[in-house]
């Protein structure tokens, strides 16, 4: 053995090592570690998420009756804006206005005229 590994035994012969805590919280009362006070249980999620659910369809959805069928208002509101969305490209390119990214300005479009309308008509 060396002289420096055996200074290191002679001075640390008659020492106890002490194990580190191995957190804050384990020094804190059982109740306040379980930390299962600030979540709520999984039952009350549960029957919050459910009757958001129920309460959803309290309402009737509007629908549409065309030739003897009925269709829902959004399908409608989707079918106009597309429409809106091609007049605004024709208008677009007739204008001659250069888009950066066309594959996304179009469906945007389409989709805030879908909103607008149904926001317009059955809000």
């Amino acid at each position: 053995m060396t002289r420096s590994k055996q200074r290191k035994q002679s001075r640390f012969k008659g020492r106890r090592r002490v194990a580190p805590s191995r957190t804050v919280l384990s020094e804190l009362p059982r109740f306040i570690n379980s930390s299962s006070w600030l979540q709520p249980n999984f039952s009350v999620l549960s029957v919050i998420s459910c009757s958001t659910g129920l309460l959803a369809g309290c309402s009737r959805a509007p629908s549409f009756d065309i030739v003897g069928s009925f269709f829902p208002a959004w399908l409608i509101c989707l079918i106009l804006g597309i429409l809106l969305a091609s007049i605004a490209h024709w208008l677009l390119s007739r204008l001659k206005v250069a888009l950066v990214l066309p594959i996304l300005v179009y469906p945007s479009l389409a989709a805030l005229f879908t909103f607008l309308l149904w926001l317009t008509f059955f809000s």
